[in-house]
């Protein structure tokens, strides 16, 4: 170790190197710097200087008191943070304050142009240049982040960063180094190590280089996290299968993205599949695992029935509501129990639960040769759908009675030995004359007469609006529920568009398994056989029938707006609909990254959060940038029932007549329809 070395004389020499102990160094006042070193800063110059002692010397003046007289002291004119990371080393048991420090004397420069001079005469390294010597320590030295964090007084997740951000394509960091590309832009390309990925991606840019386009095309082949196949695998098993996980250090990435999608689809196959053997074993013919439910199948499906429970199920079930409302008693909710009582409730509502579901059932025909598919949900669980049968199985899922003989058998002809009686011959001759006995009329007679009835039936029907409701709601219900579209006499033919081309995820949604539900509920209370169908619904009070009503034709609507598909009137009718129903999607409907926010302009999310917080929130998030400002809005907007405008409910007005403007002194009305049902036209000038 070097003597330290004090210099008392009244004239120092100039320019020497000098030992100073730590406790005799002090801050000048006339250092340049006024805004005072940042914890982080201090932090790696300490941790610099613990692995690597001290690079560069301190610049020290000799204090002096009034007269010219040497205190003994120094002051530090340049090199005050690396005095305050000493300092903090000492604190910290480190090294003691008689710690030697390493300075160089300077007398002969002004101290507050030195220490300027430290501060601006310099060039900080091209951040692209450490990204790069990081990862030389890391590949060459075999450091990690943490020993490398702890080297630099930096944390460990800034070194990870730092580490990705050297791992980028070579010919990308030179771009970056020639201000080609920002540092955010970089950030976004380091999503992946793939340098062949980076530069196609780079080569495929073109004006906008927003970062959030690019994780979006570094990431197009990949699967988010927060997708129901990734939710569904867990990213444990997904690794343990050889799966790598793109993680983004720049920005919240929820779990990241599984990089590997085929892999991932096919261990959700494979899990899917382990379910259907499971259901299959219920004594079903067949189970089939889909990732997507397979609208296209084709086949009848069939729904359980009410059966009557057994007279133990029964009294069973009597005890378990006696004492489910005993324990719940003085109660609100689970969590006000004492946690015994919690747990026995619980298990009482199970087994309520699993002896009412014994009140429906399966045909034992419709388990022995139906089956049931197994798919992913919108949130990743399982779910299974039941009861159906392919069409070479319908005929032994469903056996039809044999028809009933229609009519007498025909009397036994006489013999020809017999010999008819006084007054038969014309008889007979007419008959000769005539078809033979039996045989049906014509077919125009009957389409004649046939058409009479029609039109009897018509005008019956008009008459009486209950029964109107009736066949309406049983032509409906034959088509939408069961396989014969034939089953009704009213020319009403149901349409169901599908909406999962229109809307990716849609029929995997909670609002779609609340129409999914209402459907199978009303499936499991109608007759199996569709020639009860009717007496079912007479059955019904007017309530229920007018639900059904509903229901069935709440499955035709369909108020898409489709830019190949102009429809006006159609959609000026589902207006008027959402507002007869109050209809608030607000409900069911949240602006989110992925429903709305991240897929329109920054225009549109602004005016989103004016519309639905206020101006001040819009403006504080103007000048994010676009993957900033969508999450921030997403938690701006979320509980304000905010909804763009395609959503929106219109508010009813007063309806005025609708009129085309022919010139500047005539209108002419549009075609309404008189009794008689003739349109006319009414001119009116001015």
């Amino acid at each position: 170790m070097n003597a330290v070395t004090e210099t008392v004389a009244a004239e120092p020499v100039s320019g020497v190197e000098l030992s100073v102990p730590l406790a005799k160094l002090k801050k000048s006042p006339r250092n340049a710097r006024k805004v005072p070193h940042g914890e982080a800063a201090i932090e790696a110059l300490a941790a610099s200087i613990q692995h690597k002692g001290l690079i560069q010397n301190l610049v020290v003046e000799p204090e002096t008191k009034e007269d010219g007289t040497p205190t003994g002291y120094y002051l530090v004119t340049a090199g005050e943070g690396r005095r305050l990371a000493m300092l903090l080393r000492a604190k910290r048991k480190q090294i003691k304050k008689s710690e030697p420090v390493r300075c160089w004397l300077d007398t002969a420069n002004d101290p507050s142009e030195i220490s300027l001079d430290e501060n601006v005469t310099r060039t900080p390294m091209h951040p692209a240049d450490q990204f790069e010597r990081f990862r030389e320590l890391a590949d060459g030295k075999g450091w990690g982040a943490e020993e490398i964090g702890a080297r630099f007084g930096v944390s460990a997740s800034v070194v990870k960063q730092r580490l990705r951000l050297g791992a980028v394509s070579p010919k990308l960091l030179q771009v970056y180094r020639e201000d080609g590309l920002t540092l955010d832009q970089l950030m976004a390309f380091a999503i992946t190590e793939d340098h062949a990925r980076q530069e196609q991606v780079f080569e495929g840019l073109h004006h906008n280089r927003e970062p959030w386009i690019i994780r979006r095309d570094m990431t197009a082949a990949n699967v988010p996290a927060t997708d129901r196949r990734a939710v569904f695998v867990g990213a444990d098993a997904y690794v343990e299968a050889g799966g790598s996980i793109i993680r983004d250090l720049f920005s919240e990435d929820r779990g990241g993205f599984f990089e590997d999608a085929g892999l991932l689809d096919t261990l959700t196959t494979e899990k899917l599949r382990e379910v259907a053997e499971q259901v299959q074993a219920e004594g079903w013919k067949w189970a089939e695992a889909h990732i997507d439910y397979p609208h296209a199948h084709g086949m009848r499906r069939f729904y359980p029935q009410s059966v009557p429970l057994s007279d133990e199920d029964e009294a069973r079930l009597e005890a378990l509501s006696t004492e489910h409302d005993e324990l719940a008693e003085g109660y609100s909710s689970y969590d006000d129990m004492p946690e015994d009582v919690a747990t026995k409730l619980e298990a009482v509502s199970d087994e309520i639960d699993a002896i009412s579901e014994k009140r429906h059932a399966y045909d034992a025909n419709v388990v022995a040769y139906g089956g049931a598919f197994v798919v992913l949900h919108y949130d990743g669980s399982v779910r299974v759908e039941r009861g159906f049968v392919r069409l070479e199985d319908e005929a032994l899922a469903d056996p039809q009675p044999e028809p009933e003989a229609k009519g007498d058998a025909p009397e036994p002809q006489a013999g020809e030995d017999e010999q008819p009686e006084d007054g038969d011959e014309d008889v007979r001759e007419i008959e000769e004359e005539d078809e033979e006995p039996g045989k049906p009329i014509s077919d125009s007679l009957t389409r004649d007469l046939s058409a009479y009835r029609t039109l009897a039936l018509r005008v019956a029907l008009a008459d009486q609006p209950d029964t109107a409701l009736v066949a309406l709601t049983h032509t409906l219900t034959a088509q939408l529920f069961y396989s014969y579209a034939e089953a009704g006499c009213l020319e009403v033919r149901p349409t169901v568009t599908p909406l999962g081309s229109h809307a990716d995820g849609i029929e995997d949604t909670p609002l779609a398994a609340r129409s999914s539900e209402q459907h199978e509920a009303w499936a499991e209370r109608m007759p199996r056989d569709i020639a009860g169908l009717w007496d079912f619904i007479v059955g019904l009070d007017e309530a229920k029938r007018l639900a059904l009503l509903a229901h069935c034709a709440a499955r035709t609507v369909n108020a898409l707006r489709l830019p190949w598909d102009r429809k006006p009137r159609t959609l000026q009718t589902a207006d008027r609909l959402a507002s007869a129903l109050a209809l608030d999607v607000a409900k069911d409907w949240t602006p989110t990254v992925d429903s709305y926010l991240g897929r329109v302009t920054k225009a549109h999310i602004v005016e989103a959060v004016t519309e639905g917080v206020s101006e001040d929130a819009a403006r504080r998030i103007a000048d994010m940038k676009k993957p900033d400002m969508a999450q921030a809005a997403e938690q701006l907007l979320a509980g304000t029932g905010w909804l763009p405008a395609v959503l929106r409910t219109p508010t009813p007005e007063a309806e005025q007549p609708a009129t085309i403007e022919v010139d500047d002194t005539e209108a002419v009305e549009q075609p309404s329809e008189t009794e008689d049902g003739e349109a006319f036209y009414a001119v009116a000038a001015e």
